[in-house]
Parts: structure tokens; sequence; C-alpha cells
């Protein structure tokens, strides 16, 4: 089992205890081997329509679990490179990179992601609940993983989206209700819109920012070991609710609206 969190890792309060080694190891060869899928998908080794190698073909390859290999593929699903067809395999989508963003949020994006919010947040305050009542050691384990994971990110200046995305999977494989891993996957595009909610490039304010919304899963992810239903949901309600408003104060600061003026 993870350590317990509340370590004084770092003076600011948003350190983690250290996650066992071993599961250091593991997203890191999830890392690897996704990142080796993509390059052969985008590189056209694997065409549009092409079925990928079997997972025990997959393990072979790479040398790596069966469970490696089935997050790698998961994260491949996120990024929309491929699909799973039950009973007949793993097809590569018709994959395109996305052409680089303007610096300036897109008003009508953020619109969209307000309304996934919206939906997202009582599904995902009852989840946070069911997690701290159904989750088994392994699920909560794998919930100190992902958040783990996030803090790294933001300790390399990396973005933070996937890690994101995948701790609330995690959260919702702990309901141990697939309907709720099937909402996620459903809207995974939109479900974590975007790392960065701060108005400028500013790296201070980017850190800021990610370290803000690190704290807010870390109550979360307390409560949930700790069994507590009702702080579990208050901690997921304080963060979802905190990201509907930071993201109506940018969409207000994009549209020249001061709220103090």
């Amino acid at each position: 089992m993870a350590e317990r969190f509340g370590s004084p890792r770092e003076a600011d309060g948003f350190g983690v205890s250290q996650v066992k080694s071993g599961a250091r190891g593991s997203v890191s060869l999830v890392a690897q081997v996704r990142e080796r899928l993509r390059s052969d998908i985008l590189g056209g080794q694997y065409a549009p329509g092409d079925r990928l190698p079997s997972e025990i073909e997959l393990t072979e390859t790479h040398g790596v679990s069966r469970t490696v290999i089935r997050e790698a593929v998961t994260g491949l699903r996120y990024d929309g490179l491929v699909e799973v067809r039950q009973g007949a395999g793993i097809f590569v989508l018709n994959a395109k990179i996305p052409a680089p963003s303007s610096s300036r949020p897109d008003t009508a994006r953020i619109s969209s992601d307000l309304e996934v919010l919206e939906v997202r947040t009582p599904l995902e305050i009852e989840a946070a609940g069911l997690a701290a009542l159904r989750r088994s050691p392994a699920q909560e384990e794998a919930i100190f993983d992902c958040h783990a994971q996030v803090l790294r990110c933001i300790e390399a200046n990396e973005s933070i989206r996937e890690a994101d995305l995948a701790l609330h999977m995690a959260i919702a494989a702990a309901t141990n209700n697939p309907l709720f891993i099937e909402f996620l996957r459903a809207h995974s595009a939109s479900a974590i819109p975007q790392s960065k909610i701060v108005a400028g490039n500013e790296a201070a304010d980017q850190t800021a920012y990610r370290r803000l919304i690190h704290k807010e899963h870390q109550a979360v992810v307390v409560a949930i070991s700790d069994g507590d239903e009702k702080g579990a949901r208050a901690a997921m309600q304080d963060h979802l609710r905190g990201s509907q408003i930071r993201y109506r104060d940018l969409l207000r600061d994009l549209r020249g609206l001061n709220a103090h003026a």
C-alpha cells in the first residue's frame, strides 16, 4: 500500500508522500510503451483501420506485463489514436496530429468545456462518495499513483491534463460502477478541458494554477482513502465548482468584462 499523505515533503503544503518505487516504475513503463506505439501509429507503421498486435504479442514485443499494455492502450484511446472493439482487437483510427493552437484560448471551446463541467459535477461528486465506500486496496493504490503522477508533471513543468484525467478515471473505476468510467471515456476530449486556466503566458501563474488543482485533488484522494464518503463528496464538489468559477472568470476576461470595474 502506498504511504499516507501529509508528510512534510514540501513546505508549501502541496506535497504528497512518494509511492513505492515499483509503482513509479510501472508508470514509467506505461509512458514508454504508449509513446512507442504512438510513434509507430503517427509514423505510418500502422495505417488507419489496421489492427494492432494482440495483447500477448505486445507484451512479448515490449517485454512488459499485460497490465502495462492495457494502460498504454487506454492512453492511446484518450489521444483518439485507437479504438478497442470487443472480441476483435485494437484498431487504429484516422489519427491527425493537431495543428498548433494559439496561446489565446478559444472562447467557443471554453463554453463547451463549461457545459461538460456542469454535467460532470453531480456525477463525479457521486463517484467520489461511492469510491470512498467501495474502493478496493488495489484501486486505492491506483488513485495514489495517479495523484503522484500529477505532482511529477508539475515538478517537470509538463502539462497535467493527461495525469489529471487518469486520476479522475481511477476514482471513477473505484466506484465499481462501469457507467462512471464510460461517461468519462465518452467525454475524454473535454473532460479535462485545459491544464492552464490563467490569462497570459507567465510560467509562475501556470505553475500556481497546477498546484492549486493538485491541492484540490489531494483533499479528494485523502477523503477516499479514509473511507470518508461525506468528505469525498464535499472535496470533489469544491474542486469541480472551483473549476467552473475559474473558467467563467477566464471567459469574462477574454470578452473584456472586468468583475472589479
